[in-house]
């Protein structure tokens, strides 16, 4: 017998809690400037404990060919990919609506 999840009761191939999550979250896109003048995106609003911030990271990281990381809540990628986040973020299942970039 297959695991039941314990949020949606649904058999954990069949889960959809990791997609309602994404649907309801708010993100902001931005970037900073650190050290040397380096430019970093950095993306703010994705729940860690619905989703799995380390998979969104790898995806991103995967996706722009570039470094990053995920802690305290945000995921950082070096260099400025700020235009082209929300389209990565909806293709893995973001609402476009929630995505603000600044």
């Amino acid at each position: 017998m297959s695991e039941v999840c314990p949020q949606c009761g649904l058999p954990k191939e069949l889960c959809v809690c990791e997609t309602i999550a994404k649907e309801s979250q708010k993100i902001k896109v931005c970037t900073e400037k650190k050290k040397f003048g380096k430019i970093s995106t950095i993306v703010y609003g994705i729940d860690d404990k619905q989703i799995d911030l380390k998979d969104v990271a790898k995806k991103l990281k995967s996706k722009f060919a570039c470094g990053g990381t995920a802690k305290e809540g945000r995921v950082e990628l070096q260099g400025d990919h700020k235009n082209k986040v929300k389209d990565a973020l909806v293709q893995i299942g973001f609402d476009p609506e929630s995505i603000e970039v600044c």
